[in-house]
């Protein structure tokens, strides 16, 4: 009995030929994530911290009421619950780009 190759005689060279293209869309996915912006906000926007799809901080802006000497316990927490914000967006950005290629996403 004589086997055809692959997948009962599929075309190894198209295999190579779409994991190369599904290479390219995430590598392009991850490149696009790179790039784009995310922003966390607390207390309204007393903070507000912009980070990339790759959970990069960019930038943390300050509200002048959000600075209070007496008070400095509620400016620490304000940026935590920014960042965390900003990183619910950018994971929510990152699974629409990379959900549609599986378990491979975290891969790269």
């Amino acid at each position: 009995m004589a086997y055809g190759g692959f997948g009962g005689g599929m075309n190894m060279n198209a295999i190579m030929q779409q994991a190369r293209k599904m290479q390219e869309q995430m590598q392009k996915a991850q490149e696009e994530l790179k790039n784009a912006e995310v922003v966390g906000k607390a207390g309204g926007e007393m903070v507000v911290v912009t980070m990339n799809g790759e959970k990069e901080i960019k930038s943390i802006k300050l509200d002048k009421t959000a600075v209070d000497p007496d008070d400095i316990e509620m400016l620490e927490d304000l940026i935590i619950v920014a960042i965390k914000d900003a990183s619910n967006k950018a994971d929510e950005l990152k699974n629409s780009k990379l959900g549609g290629f599986g378990g491979l996403g975290g891969l790269m």
